[in-house]
Order: C-alpha cells, then sequence, then structure tokens
C-alpha cells in the first residue's frame, strides 16, 4: 500500500475527520435549537445519523492523531474498509433527505432545518472525500 495524502494517520486524514465531526455537530446544534423538529421522522433520523456521525469521526480522529504523534501511518485494510462504509451510509442518509424532502414547509423553523440539512451535507462531502482516498487505498493494496 502506497502512503499518500489523505490515509489514516496523515495531517489530511486528521484534517477530513474534523471537518466530518464539526460539520455533523453544527447539523445537530442547528436542528437542536427548533422547537419541533422530534415530530418529523427524517429530521429526528437525521439527528441520529449526525451523531453516530460525531462518534465515528471523533474515534477516527483520535486515532490519526496517535498516528501522527508516534510518526505512524496506518494502511490497514480494515481501517480503510471501515472508513468507506461509514462514507457510503452517509452518503445514502445525505441522498435521502434531499430527495425526499424537497423544499421547505415548516414555516419558520424552516431555515434551521435547511441549515442543519446543509451542515450534514458537508459532513458528507468531507466522508465523500475519504472514502475515495480509502478507496484508492484498498486499490492500491
Amino acid at each position: 500500500m502506497k502512503d499518500f495524502s489523505g490515509t489514516p494517520g496523515t495531517v489530511l486524514g486528521l484534517v477530513l475527520r474534523m471537518s466530518q465531526f464539526i460539520f455533523a455537530a453544527g447539523s445537530i446544534a442547528s436542528m437542536a435549537t427548533t422547537t419541533s423538529f422530534f415530530n418529523l421522522t427524517a429530521f429526528c433520523y437525521l439527528i441520529a445519523s449526525m451523531g453516530l456521525q460525531i462518534i465515528w469521526s471523533f474515534v477516527l480522529a483520535l486515532m490519526d492523531l496517535y498516528a501522527l504523534v508516534r510518526k505512524k501511518v496506518l494502511l490497514n485494510p480494515v481501517t480503510a474498509t471501515l472508513s468507506l462504509a461509514a462514507a457510503s451510509a452517509s452518503a445514502g442518509i445525505t441522498v435521502l433527505y434531499f430527495h425526499d424532502l424537497g423544499h421547505c414547509h415548516f414555516g419558520e423553523e424552516c431555515q434551521k432545518y435547511q441549515i442543519s440539512v446543509a451542515f450534514a451535507f458537508l459532513s458528507w462531502i468531507s466522508t465523500s472525500i475519504s472514502s475515495l482516498i480509502m478507496l484508492w487505498l484498498l486499490a492500491a493494496g
């Protein structure tokens, strides 16, 4: 396996994990400030999926940080496969929200819902970059 930017244990890998974490946290924070998100099933799922994204990204960021401190590059196919699986799941959920919800009809809270979905999408973008790198890592192996 080759050593290239964005793989687990590199600075770019850590930046990708932290951006996933920050955008997922922003999505939850935006949704949590509304008064009725729990009445809409899709937004409850958004909170749940972004909560899992936060946990996943934080753990991977800790692994990246550990590898940077120890000056090791994590080129484990298992790590790559798990990262790719998480990226695929996040992508599917994001497409579900944009396709099924279309446009907003929720009154005053509409803007907060849109911001929350936008942060979820930004989290997905950084996850998709990471997944492409993981796919490349698996192919290079």
